[in-house]
């Protein structure tokens, strides 16, 4: 649709009526505010009332009218009343009051927790002097309890060493009187007896062999080395009697335990 001319230039022509309008709306109500702050800053007229009395005296000078007070400055804010600045007073020195406290209450704690501190510190310290002092009496009483106990062992084993002692001298005594006595004649000759029961004669023997053997032996009578001392046969018979010792292997027994002697001497007669 096409836009008249005329069309256009109304609309332009209520546009600027309107803010005509306005404008003027404006400039009035600014005017009217003007003049009521103008009569609200006029002083009223001061009046005075004249008795009948006084205006037969005529001679009396008019009374002259009150000079117009001067305007009122702006004083800024209004002074509070002494009930508001009590009530001031009163809020600040509660608050001062609350503040006091507080910071009372924080020292008292902080007093508090220093004494606490202070307290802790000091029963940790007994704890472990105490804690310290007993371990010291109990490894004092454990090296005084291992030093009884090593005194007591080594006085065992004094006493032990001395028995055995004794009971050695005693073996011994008895040993030796058991070989000197019937016993250990008896046994070398049950072994020169099994020997010779052992032994192969040889072609070379000749009547009358006497040898005497170097026997070593470990408990139980096995044989461990055999030498041949003494002897008038030759070297073959030499050698036989010898084989003959490790064949009667195991040696016969002593009839007393005593009289055991890893080392014996025995001696051969066959004839």
């Amino acid at each position: 649709m096409v836009q008249r001319a005329s069309d256009r230039w109304i609309s332009i022509a209520l546009s600027l009526l309107l803010h005509g309008a306005l404008l003027a709306a404006l400039v009035y109500g600014w005017m009217m505010f003007r003049e009521q702050r103008r009569a609200a800053a006029t002083p009223p007229i001061a009046a005075t009332v004249v008795d009948a009395r006084t205006l037969r005296g005529l001679e009396q000078p008019a009374p002259q009218p009150a000079a117009a007070p001067a305007p009122a400055e702006d004083m800024g804010p209004p002074q509070p009343t002494p009930e508001e600045r009590a009530r001031r007073e009163q809020a600040e020195q509660a608050q001062r009051q609350a503040q006091e406290q507080k910071a009372a209450e924080e020292r008292a704690a902080a007093e508090k927790a220093a004494a606490d501190k202070a307290a802790a510190e000091k029963a940790a310290e007994k704890a472990a002097a105490e804690k310290a002092a007993a371990a010291k009496a109990a490894a004092e009483k454990a090296a005084a309890r291992a030093a009884a106990d090593r005194a007591r062992q080594e006085e065992e084993d004094r006493r032990e060493r001395e028995a055995d002692l004794k009971r050695s001298l005693a073996a011994e005594e008895h040993a030796d009187v058991a070989r000197n006595g019937a016993a250990l004649a008896s046994w070398e000759s049950m072994i020169a007896a099994k020997i010779t029961h052992a032994w192969l004669r040889p072609p070379t023997a000749k009547a009358g062999i006497d040898c005497m053997l170097n026997v070593t032996q470990i408990p139980g009578g096995e044989v461990t080395q055999v030498s041949i001392g003494a002897c008038n046969g030759d070297q073959a018979v030499r050698d036989s009697i010898e084989a003959a010792v490790y064949r009667a292997s195991p040696l016969p027994a002593p009839p007393d335990p005593a009289l055991f002697d890893r080392n014996l001497k025995i001696r051969f007669k066959p004839d």
